[in-house]
C-alpha cells in the first residue's frame, strides 16, 4: 500500500493517461508471440504485465468504488491476479506463459475498456478511491520496468538475440578516473519518507538511524573494473564469496555478469540494442547481490547500508539521473562527472529488506503490496535506466533475492572511514 497527500482528480487524470500510454508504447513493436512467452519463472509475459496492471485498476477502483460496474470478463481475474491472497485463487506464476489467450489485441481492448470506465468515474471518486488510482499509477510504473527487463531476458534467450529498441546515439564520454570517496562523519540521521507526496508504505515510518563514520564511492563500478575482477580469478576463487554465493556460482556455472559473453580477448554484452562490445566506462549491470558482495570484498571495500546510501543521496536531485522517459528505455551510460546517485543501475546495499520501526501493513488486499515480502531479500536503491523518470526518490526501497540479476543492478562501494 502507499501513503500520499490528498489526491485531486484533475491532475491525476493526466498522470493516469500518460502512464497508461507509455505501457502500450513499450509493447507496440511486439508480436503476439513476443508478448506471450515467459522465459523464466521470475519474468512475466508482456501481455500479462499489460493485463495485470489493468486488473489492478478494475478490481481495486472500479469494482470496489464504482457502483454498477461490471467486469470486462469474469474469467480474467484468475489469470491476472499476481499474489493477492485476499482476491482468491489465481493462475500459477511460473505458467503465465501458457496463457496464449486472450490475445495481445484482446488485452489492449481490455485496457481501453477499463481506462474509459475509470476516466468517466474519476470526477466522482472518493478520496480513498483516488488514492488507489495514484497507487495504481506507481504500481504500473514498476511493471513498465519489469516489462522491459522481462522482454530483454526473453530476447536474450533467443539465439538470434534481437534488439528490443534501436540504439540511441551516445555522446562519447571519457573513461572515469579512479573512484573518489565521499566521507560521512556518522551520527544520527533521519531516514524514510518525509510524508510529502506519494510513497510506498515500506518507505516509512520516518525514523532515526545511527551511522558510523564511513565513505561511499562517488560512482558505481564500471564494466572495465569488473573485467579486471574476472581476469584476477574473481569467479574462480572462493575467498571473496559468501557461502551461499559460492554455492550459487558453482551450481549455475557463473563466470560473468548476466548477458556477458567472451569473444576473443574481450567481452560483449547483450542489451536493449542487441549484442555489442562492452563499454568499459559504463556501469556494470545485471549482477546479483552475491556478485556485488564478492566484488566489494575483492576491492577491499564493502556494500553500503541502505541508510548510508540514503543519507548521501538525499543531497542529490533524483530527477537528474539516466531514466526511462516517453522516448523509451535507455542503456546505462558512463558518468559525465560528479557524484550521481540516481538512474543507470539499481545499487545493491548490504541491508536486508525488513520493516522499519512502527511499520504496519494496510488492511485488506492492498496491504499485501509490500509487507509480506520482507523476508530473505536485500534492498536496492536509486533506480535504473529502465525506471520511469520521476518514479524514485531517496527513500525508495527496491528489493530482490540475492541470486537475482535480470534487472539493471549494479554496485557502489563503501568503506569504513
Amino acid at each position: 500500500m502507499a501513503t500520499t497527500a490528498l489526491v485531486q482528480a484533475a491532475p491525476l487524470h493526466g498522470r493516469f493517461a500518460a502512464v497508461r500510454a507509455l505501457s502500450l508504447a513499450l509493447a507496440a513493436s511486439l508480436s503476439d508471440a513476443d508478448a506471450t512467452v515467459q522465459s523464466m519463472p521470475d519474468a512475466s509475459p508482456a501481455k500479462w504485465h499489460l493485463a495485470h496492471t489493468t486488473w489492478f485498476f478494475e478490481t481495486f477502483v472500479l469494482r470496489d468504488h464504482v457502483g454498477g460496474y461490471r467486469p470486462h470478463d469474469e474469467r480474467w481475474p484468475f489469470l491476472f491476479n499476481s499474489y493477492y491472497e485476499a482476491e482468491g485463487r489465481r493462475h500459477a506464476r511460473d505458467r503465465r506463459g501458457m496463457v496464449t489467450r486472450p490475445s495481445l489485441d484482446e488485452v489492449r481492448a481490455y485496457r481501453a475498456h477499463v481506462d474509459a470506465a475509470l476516466v468517466a468515474a474519476m470526477p466522482s471518486l472518493s478520496a480513498a478511491a483516488l488514492a488507489l488510482v495514484e497507487l495504481g499509477c506507481h504500481h504500473e510504473e514498476q511493471h513498465q520496468e519489469l516489462l522491459v527487463t522481462d522482454i530483454l531476458h526473453l530476447f536474450g534467450e533467443n539465439p538470434l538475440e534481437p534488439a528490443l529498441y534501436a540504439p540511441r546515439r551516445k555522446q562519447p564520454v571519457a573513461m572515469p578516473g579512479s573512484i573518489g570517496w565521499l566521507p560521512h562523519d556518522g551520527g544520527i540521521v533521519e531516514v524514510g519518507h518525509d510524508g510529502g507526496g506519494f510513497s510506498f508504505d515500506c518507505e516509512g515510518p520516518r525514523h532515526r538511524a545511527l551511522l558510523a563514520p564511513h565513505a561511499l564511492a562517488d560512482r558505481t563500478v564500471t564494466n572495465g573494473e569488473w573485467a579486471a575482477f574476472i581476469a584476477d580469478g574473481g569467479y574462480r576463487e572462493a575467498r571473496h564469496w559468501l557461502a551461499d554465493g559460492w554455492a550459487w556460482v558453482k551450481a549455475e556455472a557463473i563466470e560473468a555478469p548476466l548477458y556477458w559473453q567472451r569473444e576473443g580477448e574481450g567481452w560483449t554484452r547483450f542489451g536493449l540494442d542487441g549484442r555489442r562490445a562492452i563499454d568499459p566506462a559504463a556501469p556494470v549491470t545485471h549482477v546479483s547481490f552475491f556478485e556485488a558482495d564478492a566484488y566489494a570484498s575483492w576491492a577491499g571495500a564493502r556494500l553500503p547500508t541502505e541508510f548510508e546510501w540514503e543519507a548521501a543521496a538525499a543531497r542529490h536531485d533524483a530527477a537528474a539521473g539516466n531514466f526511462m522517459d516517453a522516448a523509451g528505455p535507455v542503456e546505462p551510460r558512463p558518468s559525465p562527472g560528479g557524484p550521481a546517485f540516481f538512474g543507470d543501475v539499481w545499487e545493491w546495499t548490504g541491508s536486508a529488506y525488513r520493516p522499519y520501526p512502527g511499520f504496519r501493513a494496510a488492511e485488506g488486499a492492498v496491504g499485501e503490496y509490500n509487507g509480506k515480502f520482507m523476508s530473505g531479500q536485500f534492498v536496492l536503491r536509486g533506480g535504473s535506466c529502465a525506471t520511469p523518470r520521476g518514479h524514485v526518490r531517496a527513500s525508495y526501497r527496491n528489493f530482490f533475492y540475492p541470486h537475482q540479476r535480470w534487472q539493471f543492478t549494479g554496485v557502489r562501494l563503501a568503506k569504513d572511514w
